[in-house]
């Protein structure tokens, strides 16, 4: 990757205080397209809280987010999802009371909202439909397509709202412990889509995660964020071989059991 591309996802000293503590300190990072990068760190090191930075839930004390090159730090949310930022499990509101298709299809529609005329979209109707299918098929949601989102168990739940951020189409992805709750059985279906994502190669994707064996098998890179640091950054054999990783990180769980589930950062 030629040194000089810009990112298409960047944060510059990037800080948020609650009172007194300061929760992510001046972390600054630059995120390419066709990577996945993995932020790990220790309970309450500060990963959830840059995740909601980036995707606006939260509103930056200082610093900036970048987009493309654009500063688009004083968006919300929702500003920031129209810009190509899609985050699971978080931004994405299911709608309760209706079917999962059409949770999806919804999806499709706004992001085609505002193109040609009310004829136009009222015929394209069937085509989001179909396109909804192909999402829910991707996620093995087919057989509940016309079932509430509301009674789908908390793992199909999940993977509806992967759907739906697949169908918004975004050119970041982030995956906040995109596993966590789900069944033995259910793990492989949102693992197996990371890493289609990922092999499609023009996509940008950041993944919270505390399990090391994911991070192991999806990480083109790893950073590491302690008491709201970014102490570590580089290839994840390197950083997970690191003092610091060994002592922040793995250190907080028994020799052998880095994989243990903790909670969010």
């Amino acid at each position: 990757m030629p040194a000089a591309a810009t990112p298409v996802l960047e944060t510059r000293d990037l800080t948020i205080r609650f009172g007194g503590h300061v929760a992510v300190d001046a972390v600054s990072c630059a995120f390419h397209a066709g990577t996945l990068t993995a932020i790990v760190g220790p309970n309450g090191a500060g990963k959830t809280t840059y995740f909601n930075l980036i995707s606006g839930q939260l509103t930056a004390t200082s610093g900036a987010v970048l987009l493309g090159g654009d500063d688009i730090t004083a968006l919300g949310a929702a500003g920031r999802t129209r810009r190509g930022i899609g985050r699971a499990f978080q931004i994405t509101n299911l709608f309760p009371n209706l079917p999962v298709i059409e949770n999806v299809r919804l999806a499709i529609q706004a992001r085609a909202r505002g193109a040609g005329s009310l004829l136009s979209r009222w015929s394209s109707h069937r085509d989001w439909i179909a396109e909804a299918e192909r999402y829910l098929a991707e996620v093995n949601l087919s057989a509940v397509r016309d079932t509430l989102a509301a009674a789908l168990p908390h793992g199909d739940k999940r993977k509806l709202e992967v759907a739906i951020m697949m169908a918004l189409e975004p050119d970041v992805f982030m995956f906040d412990e995109p596993t966590a709750g789900m069944s033995v059985d259910e793990v492989p279906v949102i693992l197996d889509l990371i890493h289609k994502l990922k092999a499609a190669g023009d996509k940008t994707i950041l993944l919270v995660e505390h399990k090391m064996d994911v991070v192991r098998s999806l990480a083109d890179r790893i950073i590491v964020l302690h008491n709201g640091q970014l102490v570590a950054d580089g290839e994840p054999a390197a950083v997970i071989a690191s003092p610091v990783v060994q002592e922040a990180y793995l250190g907080q769980a028994p020799k052998g059991d880095a994989t243990r589930e903790a909670s969010h950062g």
